[in-house]
């Protein structure tokens, strides 16, 4: 029986998708493991028309439910101004139920982000998802540096988490180190997952 990975993004130009399915990619690279791709729905100060029930692309919405069926949780998100984006954090604010039946209790967590400019505040945006993983009782997963393309890497890739520089104009595509850093991530997080069911 397989288990799942939730990979969980917010994403406004593409990029923190793409991060997410080379994620999913590194999940499934994991024998009995699976992806199960989400995203959260934007938000607006002032709501005119109600937001469909389904996207028009990419995954579909995410569901609390999702957060009780996942063996593990990748959280994704572009930076806003060294923070994550509203949308993702107005969903994590919604999870106060699972927080008090302590849901994702022991489970293994892990961040990615993109930003369009080096310096733009990846390190602290991966730090501003990892607090509320850490009130969640999750066990949070990093990636190490004998993972040889963090040391190689002239874009994104950090300790704290998967990440991607798109360019000002979003012109950058993904590089092959970044890429090779989410799948990672992803494989850490689901090798995580399932030696912690083994020994349950």
């Amino acid at each position: 029986m397989s288990q799942e990975i939730l990979v969980l993004y917010y994403s406004r130009s593409g990029h923190t998708a793409q991060l997410a399915r080379l994620i999913a990619r590194g999940v499934e690279e994991v024998p009995g493991m699976r992806a199960r791709l989400r995203q959260v729905p934007p938000v607006a100060p002032v709501t005119e028309v109600a937001q469909p029930p389904e996207p028009e692309d990419g995954a579909p919405y995410a569901s609390r439910q999702d957060l009780h069926d996942c063996a593990g949780l990748a959280l994704g998100s572009p930076t806003r101004f060294g923070n994550m984006a509203a949308p993702l954090k107005y969903f994590l604010d919604s999870t106060g139920a699972e927080w008090a039946s302590g849901a994702l209790v022991g489970k293994p967590a892990a961040v990615f982000t993109a930003t369009s400019t080096m310096h733009g505040g990846q390190e602290s945006t991966l730090l501003s998802m990892a607090l509320p993983l850490l009130h969640h009782g999750m066990l949070l997963l990093g990636l190490p540096f004998t993972e040889s393309a963090l040391n190689a890497t002239q874009s994104g890739g950090t300790p704290y988490g998967a990440s991607h520089v798109s360019g000002a104009q979003g012109e950058r595509g993904i590089s092959e180190h970044e890429r090779e850093l989410a799948r990672a991530l992803g494989r850490r997080l689901a090798e995580t997952a399932r030696k912690l069911a083994a020994s349950a």
